[in-house]
């Protein structure tokens, strides 16, 4: 990668892969961060979350003008395929180049937003170009909850422009994006002994994998598969014909991303054990039907295996069913004023079975997202309904606001008359169904004029992810080009 041109990029992004950067995790990037600074004998500043900031005077003619902040987050999501070994606290990601794109062996790329962070750390080390003072913003935790974009200190910083970096499509200028928050649902139970179960019992596991997953934000109307879902579903259609006694139930990983897989084990009565092969062939094969040209090899399996020593009592699994089932996922509503804009969604992102302190418990978590804030709280409602009626007790994420557009922005302007100057045609101007950090530095400086653009990146948040090295270099060239105009 480090011969890709501009190499100063790639170069820079290269060696961000093969620095671990889980969400929480961010001490190894930060003190790379640090690092890199001394190296370069750029001021740095570390605030009290440890977001960095590493600062680089105007060049000479801009002296006078209002400084830039150029800001990416340093945490990356990490997810990985099922029979991928990879440690995501300790190993470099295992990346290759296929053509135009980047791509990995079966973990997530951390592109989004590591290529922001490559983007602004080439400009401060670039001496021949012409900008006013710039900030380079890298904030942590991006991807589990905002939290070094709302624990910005206030006054730390003195531009009056920012770019975020943080966007994905090729020749987009990003001018607002919806706010979020998550619904928990957390459901103890006692469990009961298979051996007091007046049946004779048939003990089964079913997996689902391979299926797409995504963003949940900027893919959510892709149509993609949710694997909770689908497991749900027939989890549903089997207790209609018979008892169920479910084990353990997992699927999905984090709260942004759509799951990809999920599995469950459970027991039925041993008399069904030959319709529940044949339901499930049945299934199965309707389910690819539904999805196909959109999940394009969804992996299925069922087998037998050792009887569990206890099961969730039957109301609880059958509850969990239920909720599955019934919990909204997907887009709930578009925009009427912006077109082919996801106005407000909600994703069932993962359920996880688990012991801890004694106590057995099944945790579901999901998130919101809307342009329209009362319309974000109604969709978190009707979650929260649906899991209170599942006998779950409902706990929130403190949430983020939305982004809302300034179409008389300067710094819009400036940024679309640098694109068309470069590539002689208009760039696309809209807002974005995802969470940027944008809202928040709003909050805290009211004035700030921004926007946010990126390079082409596919399925992220998925190990299906991709950046485009052309847009790469596409984007970087736009930057330089708004810079010298600011």
């Amino acid at each position: 990668m480090k011969n890709i041109e501009p190499q100063q990029v790639f170069s820079i992004f290269h060696d961000i892969t093969q620095v671990p950067r889980p969400s929480k995790h961010e001490e190894q990037i930060i003190a790379w961060l640090v690092d890199f600074a001394q190296k370069h004998n750029l001021e740095y500043e570390l605030d009290e979350i440890k977001n960095v900031i590493i600062r680089k005077p105007a060049s000479v003619g801009y002296e006078s003008h209002s400084g830039v902040i150029l800001q990416a987050h340093m945490d990356m999501v990490c997810e990985k395929n099922g029979d991928v070994q990879h440690d995501f606290l300790k190993d470099p990601i295992d990346y290759y180049i296929d053509g135009d794109w980047i791509r990995t062996r079966g973990t997530t790329l951390g592109g989004d937003n590591g290529i922001g962070m490559a983007l602004a750390l080439a400009i401060l080390t670039d001496n021949n170009l012409q900008h006013p003072a710039i900030e380079a913003l890298f904030t942590v935790d991006e991807e589990t909850g905002l939290t070094g974009a709302d624990c910005l200190q206030k006054g730390i910083l003195k531009g009056t422009k920012l770019i975020n970096l943080d966007s994905e499509d090729d020749g987009q200028i990003f001018v607002g994006c919806s706010g979020g928050i998550d619904t928990l649902g957390k459901i103890e139970y006692t469990p009961i002994q298979t051996t007091t179960i007046p049946q004779q019992l048939f003990a089964v596991e079913i997996k689902v994998s391979n299926l797409q997953g995504g963003h949940s934000g900027s893919d959510i109307d892709k149509n993609r598969a949710n694997a909770n879902k689908l497991l749900a579903h027939f989890l549903f259609n089997v207790s209609q014909k018979t008892d169920i006694w479910i084990n353990a139930f997992n699927g999905g990983n984090l709260r942004n991303a759509i799951a990809r897989e999920a599995n469950v084990t459970f027991c039925v009565s041993a008399d069904y054990k030959d319709s529940l092969a044949a339901d499930f062939n049945i299934y199965t094969a309707e389910v690819e039907k539904v999805y196909a040209g959109v999940e394009k090899d969804i992996k299925w399996s069922i087998g037998s295996v050792e009887m569990p020593a206890v099961v969730m009592p039957k109301e609880v699994g059958n509850k969990l069913i239920y909720a599955l089932c019934t919990c909204p996922h997907g887009v709930q509503k578009m925009s009427a004023e912006l077109e082919n804009l996801v106005q407000t969604s909600t994703n069932l992102a993962s359920t996880k079975t688990y012991e801890k302190d004694g106590k057995n418990c099944i945790e579901i978590t999901t998130s919101q997202r809307s342009s329209v804030e009362i319309e974000k709280h109604l969709i978190k409602d009707e979650v929260a309904c649906t899991l209170l009626l599942a006998g779950a007790e409902v706990t929130y994420s403190d949430g983020y606001p939305g982004w809302q557009p300034n179409m008389q922005s300067e710094l819009l302007k400036l940024t679309k008359d640098a694109y068309l100057e470069l590539f002689q045609e208009e760039p696309t101007v809209l807002a974005i169904h995802a969470g940027l950090e944008c809202g928040l530095f709003l909050a805290k400086y009211p004035n700030l004029d921004m926007v946010s653009i990126g390079p082409q990146m596919y399925d992220v948040h998925s190990p299906s992810e991709r950046l485009s090295i052309s847009s790469t270099k596409k984007c970087y060239y736009w930057l330089i080009k708004i810079l010298s105009k600011c």
